[in-house]
């Protein structure tokens, strides 16, 4: 009959009352992993009457979903251990029926001791010239110290000498006998002996006098020789010389081939990272290149420094650091869906609803000149304000915009154009941060942790890159090296748990035959990366449009001035008069006064001018998350987007679409058409430059781009203009 030691044995030898909330989470996990029920976990706990709680372990075990270095049966054993408990075929050899099913194999590595045996036969100068070989070649210097000094009851090394090659000294020693004191230096057989194991210049023995920055020491005072040498070797450390101290560590002399000293200090505390992980405590202060080490082929206080092991574990530093990467990933472990089927965590709130959840990314790709960037700057007002983004309500939070093609002071006055066009009061300034980046924008591999670090704790919600050409790290066309680039925003977003939105261009070419996730430039990864991916293309408007916008324009503008004089004008117009700028422009001649209908004309051709340099756009969606929507027509009249809510852009068709041919009908202008523009090109500039002053030839020329002659040219051919010695003036 097999005698099999139970974790449910085991526990019982563990008081609940006398764990703290670590160790009792730690038994939990490790039922957990072992396959126990929480059950099991929750009878032991009730042992602990003043602090078990009913439903707790439930709760508790739902949360456990394992990771890469799990919490196993080993450490119930070593709980119990701990607090007495023997095995009961401890002290006696094992019965060819036992079981034992309380480790798994990693954690009985870890757990295991390996024996450092001292050499049968003692040969002081073959350890040395051994380690000199492996370590140095002929022609570099070494540094080394035989003479010491007592403080406070310690032996402290000198600064020792580095004058000779380590060719020089291997010949030396290879003659000396048993005698390294001949060679080096006679030592205090209680202090020991001490080398430098990276080669100097022969000057000093500063971290600025080593020349190749070859190896690096790992040693540890506060663990087990055995468990050290346990470690080292699990681990599988590309140590070259593994010596033993003569005390009660081991020195390991690491490989590490450091190309610079920032290099090599990188190199050194991912390697003592890698240890501490993983149950050696290093020491520290053994980090620079110009450490000392413990020499072997010496005594010290009795006991022998010498090598344990030699080129043992991986051969490179390289080789190394590729294979503790692929075993300490980090990455979760998979979870059983049944565990989870009863009680699935909560679906993220939505930051734009029906569009993006929070803590997710989206992309806005469009052509030049779609205004993606106040887009942007729209859609990082509406959530700082928890209002309505072209169609879409957004939640109202903190967001960061970084800004990498802006000046400082445009970006900034952007922000306020926005506002003051979108007609909103600024309520909730402190909601917005904004990341200045222009001329110090770094690739996307490395602005990823220093934006990290500065959102951390400023909960944002939302985190908005513009643009991110500015940072993307290697070739855009290729799969690979985007797929890494887009990987910096996945760790945005899991590290700061906010959604992060940016904007790309399109590609070259005509867009209008391809889906609106695939015309954004570069590798599809851009397509698919993205859990929203929102598109805008332009919308070709026809001339007839036009007129119909600078109509309403001018009617809006006409109503907008009479409200600020008037209270009771709207009595005197019909609702078809109101709509048509013919009728309202008739209306107000007759209505002001001559200066009120000058300061309206102004004002009539300011608008004229911007609805005629409206653009059109249409946003399509490709959403991961929510159902797709139907496409959002809009008008870029800068510098806002506003939707359009009367359908007037329901029915036209993108403008890549049409051949160049299709799109110039129609746009071509008659001679007719180009007079009327000059026309009204030099009113604008003549009202414009007479503001606060009298208007000359040299004025209009300046702010129209164009020469004096061509100024008179086209005051003549206006014939509403009077040139007197170089004033210009209108006709009375």
């Amino acid at each position: 009959m097999k005698r099999q030691t139970d974790l449910t044995e085991i526990i019982g030898h563990i008081d609940p009352s006398g764990c703290s909330y670590q160790e009792w989470i730690n038994v939990g996990m490790a039922l957990k992993h072992e396959g126990y029920q929480v059950s099991v976990w929750d009878e032991w706990s009730r042992r602990d009457i003043g602090r078990y709680h009913a439903q707790e372990c439930e709760k508790k075990w739902r949360s456990f979903h394992g990771n890469a270095t799990p919490v196993t049966a080993g450490t119930i054993v070593q709980m119990a251990l701990d607090r007495g408990w023997r095995p009961a075929y401890e002290g006696r050899e094992l019965d060819w029926d036992d079981e034992i099913s309380v480790e798994n194999d990693i954690d009985r590595k870890r757990m295991e001791k390996k024996e450092v045996k001292e050499p049968e036969e003692w040969k002081p100068a073959e350890q040395l010239i051994q380690y000199l070989e492996i370590l140095f070649e002929a022609s570099e210097r070494v540094g080394y110290v035989t003479r010491t000094y007592e403080r406070d009851g310690r032996f402290l090394p000198s600064k020792g000498c580095w004058d000779r090659t380590a060719g020089q000294l291997i010949q030396q020693l290879s003659k000396c006998g048993d005698d390294i004191g001949s060679v080096l230096g006679d030592y205090n057989p209680k202090a020991g002996a001490w080398i430098r194991f990276n080669p100097l210049d022969g000057k000093d023995c500063k971290n600025e006098n080593v020349t190749e920055l070859k190896y690096a020491l790992v040693e540890s005072d506060t663990t087990e020789i055995e468990k050290q040498n346990a470690v080292i070797r699990e681990l599988e450390l590309p140590v070259a010389c593994l010596v033993h101290s003569g005390g009660k560590s081991l020195h390991a002399v690491v490989c590490v081939d450091a190309p610079d000293y920032k290099e090599y200090r990188n190199r050194v505390d991912y390697l003592y990272k890698v240890c501490e992980k993983n149950g050696l405590k290093v020491d520290g202060q053994n980090r620079n290149p110009s450490r000392l080490s413990r020499m072997p082929g010496v005594i010290r206080n009795g006991n022998k420094q010498f090598l344990v092991d030699t080129n043992i574990g991986k051969s490179t530093w390289d080789e190394w650091y590729e294979w503790i990467e692929g075993i300490n990933d980090d990455l979760p472990e998979p979870e059983r869906l049944e565990d989870v089927w009863d009680d699935l965590p909560e679906l993220s709130a939505p930051l734009i609803r029906d569009v993006l959840r929070q803590g997710h990314k989206m992309l806005i790709a469009g052509p030049s000149k779609a205004g993606k960037s106040f887009a942007l700057i729209e859609l990082c007002i509406a959530i700082a304000e928890g209002m309505e983004w072209l169609i879409w309500e957004c939640t109202r939070g903190k967001v960061l915009y970084v800004n990498l093609e802006l000046d400082r002071a445009s970006c900034l006055h952007r922000f306020r154009d926005v506002y003051e066009a979108m007609g909103l009061r600024p309520n909730h300034l402190d909601n917005i941060d904004i990341w200045n980046l222009r001329g110090k924008a770094v690739p996307m591999d490395r602005l990823a942790p220093k934006l990290i670090r500065r959102a951390a704790k400023k909960n944002y919600i939302a985190i908005v890159i513009d643009p991110i050409y500015k940072v993307i790290t290697g070739d855009e066309n290729s799969a690979d090296q985007m797929a890494n680039f887009c990987n910096q925003f996945d760790k945005v977003c899991t590290e700061l748990k906010a959604a992060v939105i940016y904007c790309h261009h399109h590609s070259k070419g005509s867009q209008g035959g391809k889906r609106a996730m695939d015309r954004a430039s570069g590798s599809g990864v851009f397509a698919r990366d993205p859990d929203a991916i929102l598109d805008l293309i332009e919308l070709d408007v026809s001339e007839e449009l036009l007129k119909q916008q600078v109509n309403n324009a001018v009617c809006d503008v006409c109503a907008d001035y009479l409200n600020g004089l008037y209270d009771d004008w709207e009595d005197d117009v019909s609702q078809d008069d109101m709509c048509s700028q013919a009728r309202m422009k008739e209306y107000c001649q007759k209505k002001l006064f001559k200066k009120q209908h000058e300061e309206l004309e102004e004002r009539i051709r300011q608008a004229e001018h911007k609805a005629r340099t409206k653009t059109a756009w249409r946003i399509e969606g490709t959403l991961r998350e929510f159902p797709k929507f139907e496409p959002v027509n809009l008008w870029f009249d800068y510098p806002v987007h506003r939707t359009d809510r009367v359908g007037v852009l329901k029915d036209i068709q993108p403008e890549a679409e049409k051949a160049p041919w299709q799109k110039a009908i129609g746009k071509r202008k008659t001679p007719t058409d180009k007079k009327k523009e000059r026309k009204q090109s030099l009113e604008a500039a003549f009202g414009a430059c007479g503001i606060d002053k009298n208007v000359t030839v040299e004025d209009l020329a300046e702010y129209m781009a164009v020469t004096e002659k061509t100024v008179r040219n086209r005051l003549k051919e206006h014939g509403g203009f009077v040139v007197e010695e170089g004033n210009v003036r209108k006709k009375t």
